[in-house]
């Protein structure tokens, strides 16, 4: 059926093919819409962030399983079960801040990299001042721990801490806070970790950066804070550790399939404290193998800490399990940059403009769509490629405004090859029987392909006689509605038959047989419809005597031939007449003038050879051919002879 319509969509009104121009002036436009308002997406709209996001995703998910934890980075989890081995030692949540300055004193015999804890230290204890003092003094003595803070809401900056108190926590540069602006005046909401001294303050961000799906993907390098970049945690510790830090405000972060190695807190408290006397050197020369130069992440997955995100790689991702991953990117180099808008506008142009040029050709839609389809498949295969190299190629949005250009103008196709086939319906229908008009459309038959072609067929002209007498006494519109009444009837016996009405010749009628649709038996049908005519006018004759006409020598002769002749549209563009032309239609118009005198029906002898030919298969009823003789024809040497066909059953 789809051939049927690529050929529809090419209908020709004058024996040539149709310009194609309409249709690539619609082809140049689309892709004009489209390639701007792809440039306003990629540059500046981004309302396909999300589509991509999660096409992201999925390579982040495949790749997952190949991106391997750093093993330099040991997670310390405040889990369900540490907070029931910790009641022995520090009651329930939240403990007494010496705990934690018992761990850091106790991993600091190891010498880590680091220490960074992402619990918030935002509420002084003023039941355990000293426990907080404590914590304090372990702080400022080791000057590998670093602690958390969170930037809150801008509107409650006005009720903020000043700037200045806690920019040199973040910036430890004198000369970068030397130089930054309105410190003296300006303020921010910032949880700062307030039970422990400020002097003791080695302080990044830890805020999730949440895409608009809610999806946890990426995270902040740094904040802008009344006119500072505020570090994020692992921005700061990567930058102590002398990490190259991309540039950017955030990164996009790569996530294992396996995360990091974790150490329950409350059994590492127990070990590195109760049974810290009773290890042996082997034990503590394990110890020392498993946290000298690592970076040690301390916090929570505890169902009761609330701090769980969903990531690609799923729900219930907690934050520590965050920040260890920001770390691993950062500190391995292995974070994924995404690549800017200028790459895939070019791709996406690159296909629009070949969609384009592949309708403009008239290439075939199914072909067509599965190169797209093709591209595709290659498309993202090669942004799997690169993600494998920390590199995301942002390539859904070209695709999908590729898919939607191809999509409308497979429609604007279809809707062209649709009129065109109504257009073809619209011809055929005034002088073919409806369900032959439905077999040349099914064939994918168009008005160049049914012009100047040479079929045999039968041509069969019919012409009324003694029409004075039977009109004398009737107005101009009576002889009309008469007339109408008549070819009505008649035309009605050449759709029965398959046959082609061609045209009226004032009371003439003219049709044929085998065009536009191959008709072996196109001989024998067309006598059996010249029968058939016959008995029309014999009951139309009936009829107006039963409305009390007088209908005197009202007749009709009716003259058939059989041979080759020229069939196609002639005419002008604005009225073309599907006819046939040649001395076969001649020939017929002439023998229809010999059957006066002689019989209401002649044919030739071609014709009542090929009629006996097709009879055995004729949907009409049989006949037999009666002699009458050969008769002089005007521009032929020798006579023609002519039969009379009669019904024999």
């Amino acid at each position: 059926m789809h051939r049927i319509l690529s050929r529809l969509s090419r209908v020709s009104f004058a024996g040539r093919r149709a310009p194609q121009t309409s249709a690539a002036r619609v082809s140049i436009a689309l892709s004009a819409v489209f390639l701007l308002a792809l440039a306003f997406e990629l540059f500046s709209l981004r309302l396909l962030a999300t589509v991509e996001a999660r096409l992201g995703d999925a390579y982040m998910r495949r790749h997952a399983a190949a991106f391997t934890a750093d093993p330099s980075i040991l997670i310390v989890d405040i889990d369900d079960a540490s907070m029931q081995v910790m009641q022995e030692y520090a009651g329930l949540w939240a403990w007494p801040r010496e705990i934690h300055a018992d761990l850091i004193d106790a991993l600091s015999e190891f010498a880590p990299r680091a220490i960074i804890f992402d619990i918030a230290f935002a509420e002084q204890d003023l039941q355990r001042p000293k426990s907080d003092a404590r914590l304090s003094s372990s702080v400022a003595r080791n000057p590998h721990v670093y602690l958390s803070a969170v930037r809150l809401s801008a509107e409650q900056d006005a009720k903020g801490t000043p700037v200045s108190e806690f920019l040199p926590s973040f910036i430890p540069d004198s000369s970068a806070v030397a130089g930054a602006k309105h410190q003296a005046s300006s303020r921010a909401a910032i949880q700062l970790p307030l039970a422990i001294d400020r002097a003791a303050w080695r302080l990044g961000l830890i805020n999730s950066a949440e895409d608009a799906d809610g999806v946890l993907r990426r995270y902040q390098l740094y904040s802008e804070v009344a006119g500072n970049r505020l570090p994020s945690l692992p921005g700061r510790v990567a930058a102590s550790l002398a990490a190259a830090v991309p540039a950017g405000g955030d990164f996009l972060l790569r996530w294992p399939r396996q995360g990091h190695q974790r150490l329950p807190y409350g059994e590492l408290y127990r070990l590195l404290t109760e049974r810290r006397p009773l290890l042996g050197p082997d034990e503590m020369h394990a110890l020392d193998r498993l946290f000298r130069d690592k970076v040690i992440v301390v916090g929570s997955s505890a169902a009761g800490s609330f701090d769980h995100h969903l990531t690609p790689l799923g729900s219930g991702h907690p934050g520590v399990d965050v920040l260890a991953v920001a770390l691993d990117n950062l500190l391995t180099g292995r974070s994924v940059r995404t690549a800017g808008p200028v790459a895939p506008f070019l791709f996406g142009a690159v296909l629009l403009v070949a969609l384009a040029a592949a309708f403009m050709r008239g290439a075939h839609p199914l072909g067509t769509g599965l190169a797209l389809l093709a591209a595709t498949g290659a498309a993202l295969g090669t942004a799997d490629h690169f993600l494998g190299r920390n590199v995301l190629l942002p390539l859904a949005t070209p695709l999908l405004f590729a898919w939607a250009w191809f999509a409308c103008s497979a429609i604007a196709g279809y809707l062209r090859e649709r009129r065109g086939r109504q257009q073809t319906v619209a011809l055929f229908r005034r002088f073919l029987n409806p369900d032959v008009v439905r077999q040349i459309v099914e064939q994918g038959e168009t008005v160049e392909s049914l012009s100047g072609r040479t079929r045999e067929i039968t041509v069969l002209f019919s012409d009324i006689r003694g029409f004075t007498t039977l009109s004398e006494n009737r107005s101009p519109q009576e002889v009309v509605s008469l007339l109408n009444r008549y070819f009505e009837r008649q035309v009605d016996v050449v759709f029965r038959h398959g046959g082609t009405l061609d045209k009226f010749i004032g009371d003439c009628i003219m049709a044929f047989w085998g065009a536009p649709v191959e008709d072996g038996r196109h001989a024998a049908r067309a006598v059996a419809a010249a029968l058939e005519m016959e008995q029309v006018l014999l009951e139309f004759r009936q009829m107006l005597l039963d409305e009390g006409s007088a209908v005197g020598d009202f007749d009709v002769g009716i003259g058939v031939h059989t041979g080759p002749a020229v069939v196609g549209f002639i005419g002008a563009r604005k009225k073309l007449e599907y006819t046939a032309i040649g001395d076969t239609v001649n020939l017929a118009s002439r023998v229809e003038g010999m059957t006066k005198g002689v019989a209401r029906i002649l044919v030739t002898k071609e014709t009542m050879q090929a009629a006996a030919a097709g009879a055995a298969s004729t949907a009409g009823a049989a006949c037999g051919f009666e002699a009458r003789g050969a008769f002089e024809v005007k521009g032929r040497a020798a006579g023609v002879e002519l039969y009379e066909p009669r019904r024999t059953t």
